[in-house]
């Protein structure tokens, strides 16, 4: 059975279609039902008290209660149908007391009382439809972004927390569109020639980019079966994108395969150095030897990409991303995300177990939060991955 069939890592939810409550949940996120009651009330009970407390420091000589009319817009906003005409009552008794203090429900004027009040419920009414219409609209954007997430995720076909000799980690978010849905992708498969892994970033982002990478992963599911070499992978791959990708896309890569005990291979297409961190956290940024363009750019270079080995061993940890984590901006300075600076304590001994390299991806995940103030500003993925003794028994090239 292929490895990415396995149980999902406790950071990856599955794959087969989104649950109920996470369906309901984006509905809820939406339409800012997710946000309690009162705080959603809040615009319109502050609009009730300024328009009341403008009356009533103008003095009895202005009558500001028909400015009342606003409350419904402002309802309409955040306030489910029922919600805005509970809101919208307290309003309609502020204009009757105001009215009174006013001293304009008297015969004389109670023509200025009976326009406030018209214009005050029709308006409410109409808010009320408005508000039924806004979470209509709300209900579809959230089943289309729902079902979107849910593709994506399918054709991400998320591996296991264990491939082959190899533990994973990963946190991959997608927050530069609005439906959630981006470009990153990654795979790890179990192969004949070893296991082999894929990080890439398409350029772009939406549906264009969700289409791109699932040329990438689908020929990398195929080549990395069939070729002997890294290289025969990253060519056909290469192929794939150059005769099915749209145009002007790009993919910037980088493969790796683990085949022989302390020793990886790797292979970058103009992606972000992977890292390694050995158990005491000293770093070291993988720079590749001949750096290559990406993928779908290759007939614009001369020669061909060369790969080149780095030591791996089983207490070490790799760190895989993409360029939303390094271009994160600081939240004040600007400044981007040291990744390599900041990783080393982040993940010392991720090691020792499955529970504590998720727990160090989490880690790396929260300061990346931290440092971009709470919000990404592109897609994101970060992949650890550390090796089993298991790796003794890695089938050799066939």
């Amino acid at each position: 059975m292929s490895p990415n069939r396995g149980p999902q890592s406790p950071a990856a939810p599955p794959y087969s279609g989104l649950p109920e409550g996470k369906r309901r949940g984006a509905l809820l996120a939406a339409d800012l039902q997710d946000v309690p009651f009162w705080r959603r009330a809040a615009p319109a009970g502050i609009s009730i008290m300024a328009v009341a407390l403008a009356d009533l420091i103008s003095g009895k000589d202005r009558y500001l209660a028909p400015l009342m009319i606003v409350v419904p817009t402002i309802a309409a906003l955040t306030l489910k149908p029922l919600e805005l005409l509970l809101v919208c009552s307290f309003g309609l008794f502020a204009v009757f007391g105001l009215s009174h203090f006013d001293q304009v429900d008297t015969v004389n004027d109670e023509r200025f009382l009976y326009g406030a009040m018209l214009s005050y419920l029709l308006l409410t009414v109409f808010s009320a439809w408005v508000a039924k219409i806004r979470m209509r609209r709300a209900a579809a954007f959230a089943a289309v972004s729902s079902v979107a997430e849910a593709a994506q995720r399918a054709l991400l076909r998320l591996p296991g927390p264990v491939v082959g000799p190899l533990h994973l980690a990963v946190r991959y978010v997608s927050a530069a569109d609005a439906s959630r849905i981006g470009g990153d992708l990654y795979s790890v498969l179990e192969t004949p020639h070893g296991t082999r892994v894929v990080v890439g970033d398409v350029r772009g982002k939406g549906l264009g980019a969700v289409q791109t990478a699932a040329v990438v992963l689908g020929a990398f599911r195929e080549a990395a079966y069939d070729e002997g070499g890294l290289r025969g992978v990253a060519r056909r791959v290469e192929a794939s994108v150059e005769r099915h990708a749209p145009d002007g896309e790009f993919t910037t890569a980088l493969f790796a395969e683990f085949r022989t005990p302390e020793v990886m291979e790797l292979l970058q297409y103009g992606h972000v150095p992977p890292i390694r961190v050995e158990p005491d956290g000293g770093v070291h940024v993988l720079h590749a030897p001949d750096p290559w363009v990406p993928l779908g750019l290759g007939r614009l270079a001369v020669g061909e990409p060369t790969t080149w080995g780095q030591p791996f061993g089983d207490q070490d940890v790799l760190v895989l991303c993409t360029d939303g984590v390094i271009e994160a901006r600081h939240r004040r300075n600007g400044e981007f995300y040291p990744l390599a600076e900041r990783v080393g304590p982040l993940v010392r001994d991720a090691a020792r177990s499955s529970a504590e390299l998720e727990a160090a991806v989490g880690r790396v995940y929260a300061d990346l939060l931290e440092h971009a103030g709470g919000e990404l500003g592109d897609d994101a993925l970060l992949l650890l991955i550390t090796r089993t003794d298991r790796l003794q028994g890695a089938p050799g090239p066939r």
